[in-house]
C-alpha cells in the first residue's frame, strides 16, 4: 500500500508519470529494434551486435555520467536525455522507412549505441534523483511502483502493442516512441526541487572520489560483481531469445509479443511484492530465491519447444528479477550517501550493467559457434542451458558471500 505522503507527493507523481511514458517508448524499441534488424539480416552474430552496442555505452561511459549526475541539475540532465533519444529514435524512424541495403544493419547498431548512451545518462539520474524525492522510509515502495509502471508499460503494453502495429508498418512504433519521449521530458521539467550544493572537486577527483568509496564497501562491491555476471547471463539469452522465438517455437511477431507481456506479468508481481516480501522473510532470502528463480527458468526455457512454457519461464525469471531490483536498490540508496549517489551508483551499474553487451555477444556467438555441430535447434538452446547452470554457482557464492541482512 503506498504511503499517503507519497500520493501526495507532486515531485513523485511527475517522475513516475516520465518514467511510464519513457518506459512505454522503450517497450516499442524493445520489440520493434530487434525485429528491424531481422528484417535486414538472420545472421545471428549480426542481430545480437545490435543487442550489445545498445548496452555497450554501460561499459564506456557509466562511470562519467554519475559524475554529471552529481555535478548537473538532475531534472534537467533527465528532460534533455530524454529529448535527445527522441531525436536519435527519429533517425531509426528514417532508417526504417528506407530502402534496406549493404551495411544497413551496421547503421542501425550505430544507432542504436548512440541511444544507449542518450539511456546511460537519463537512467542513471532518475535513479539517483529518487532519494531527493522521496523520504527514506518510503523508498521501498516508491522503487516498486517505479519498477511496476516500468513493466507495465515497457514490457506489458509495450511489446503486445509494438508487435500488432509492425502488422502495420515496422515505423509506427518507433513514431509513438518520439512522442513519448517528448512528453516524458515536460513532465520531468516540472518537477520542483531545492539547488543541491555544487560538487566543488575536478572531474577526475570527483570520480576517485567515488571508486574509492566503492572500493573500501566490500559487500557493496560483491554485490555489484554477482549482478554483473546474473546480467551477462540474461542478455546471453535475451540475445537470441527473439530468433528462438521464431526458429525454435515458430512464434509470430504478435504471439512473441504476448510472451513478453506474461514476462512483464512476472516483472509486475515482483515489483508488487517485493516491499512485502523482505519485511516477512527478509533480504537475505529474498536474495536467494531471485538467484534461484532465475536458474529454474532459464533451464525451463532450454527444454521446452512451447511457447506456452516459454512464457511461463519468463514469468518465474521476471519475477526474481524484480525482487532483486527492488531490494538491492533500496538497499543501495540508503547505504550510499546523497552526495556521492550519482558517482557511485553509477560505478555500481558499469560492473552490473557494463556486462550486458559481453553476455549479447557471447550468446550470439555461441549460436553461431554451436550451430554447425549441434543444429540450429540446439544451438538456439545451447544458451538458456549455459545459464541456468551459471546461475547454480552464482547461487552457492551468495551463499557464502553476500550477507545484506
Amino acid at each position: 500500500m503506498a504511503s499517503p505522503l507519497l500520493i501526495r507527493n507532486r515531485n513523485y507523481r511527475l517522475l513516475f508519470t516520465a518514467g511510464a511514458l519513457t518506459n512505454l517508448g522503450d517497450g516499442f524499441i524493445l520489440l520493434a529494434l530487434p525485429w528491424l534488424a531481422t528484417l535486414m539480416t538472420r545472421d545471428p552474430a549480426a542481430i545480437a551486435a545490435i543487442a550489445a552496442v545498445g548496452r555497450l555505452p554501460w561499459l564506456f561511459f557509466a562511470l562519467p555520467a554519475g559524475v554529471i549526475a552529481d555535478m548537473a541539475d538532475r531534472r534537467k540532465l533527465i528532460a534533455r536525455a530524454d529529448l535527445l533519444r527522441a531525436v536519435i529514435v527519429l533517425a531509426i524512424l528514417m532508417l526504417a522507412l528506407s530502402e534496406p541495403a549493404a551495411g544497413t544493419i551496421w547503421a542501425l547498431a550505430g544507432l542504436a549505441f548512440v541511444l544507449g548512451s542518450a539511456e546511460v545518462i537519463r537512467d542513471n539520474a532518475a535513479q539517483t534523483i529518487l532519494p531527493d524525492i522521496v523520504a527514506t522510509s518510503d523508498l521501498e515502495t516508491a522503487n516498486g511502483q517505479m519498477w511496476t509502471a516500468e513493466q507495465l508499460t515497457g514490457q506489458f503494453i509495450g511489446p503486445p502493442l509494438a508487435g500488432l502495429l509492425i502488422a502495420t508498418g515496422i515505423a509506427i512504433p518507433f513514431g509513438l516512441d518520439i512522442i513519448v519521449l517528448v512528453l516524458a521530458a515536460g513532465f520531468v521539467w516540472l518537477i520542483s526541487l531545492a539547488p543541491r550544493a555544487p560538487v566543488q572537486q575536478s572531474f577526475g577527483k570527483a570520480l576517485m572520489q567515488g571508486i574509492a568509496f566503492m572500493r573500501s564497501d566490500r559487500l557493496l562491491l560483491r554485490l555489484a560483481v554477482v549482478l554483473g555476471i546474473a546480467n551477462f547471463l540474461a542478455t546471453a539469452t535475451i540475445a537470441v531469445q527473439v530468433l528462438f522465438a521464431q526458429d525454435v517455437l515458430g512464434l509470430s511477431s504478435t504471439e512473441y509479443g504476448f510472451v513478453l507481456s506474461i514476462a512483464a506479468l512476472g516483472a509486475v508481481t515482483g515489483s508488487l511484492i517485493a516491499p512485502w516480501l523482505s519485511r516477512l522473510i527478509g533480504v537475505q532470502l529474498c536474495l536467494y530465491l531471485s538467484i534461484a528463480g532465475w536458474a529454474v527458468g532459464y533451464a525451463s526455457i532450454g527444454i521446452s519447444s512451447s511457447g506456452v512454457v516459454m512464457a511461463l519461464a519468463m514469468f518465474g525469471v521476471m519475477t526474481s528479477a524484480m525482487v532483486w531490483n527492488v531490494i538491492t536498490v533500496s538497499w543501495r540508496q540508503r547505504r550510499i550517501p546523497s552526495e556521492l549517489l550519482g558517482r557511485v551508483n553509477s560505478i555500481y551499474r558499469c560492473f552490473g550493467w557494463g556486462s550486458m553487451p559481453l553476455g549479447a555477444l557471447a550468446g550470439g556467438g555461441a549460436v553461431a559457434l554451436l550451430e554447425h555441430d549441434l543444429g540450429r535447434d540446439l544451438a538456439l538452446r545451447a544458451p538458456f542451458m549455459m545459464s541456468a547452470t551459471c546461475c547454480v554457482l552464482l547461487l552457492i557464492y551468495a551463499a557464502f558471500r553476500l550477507r545484506l541482512d
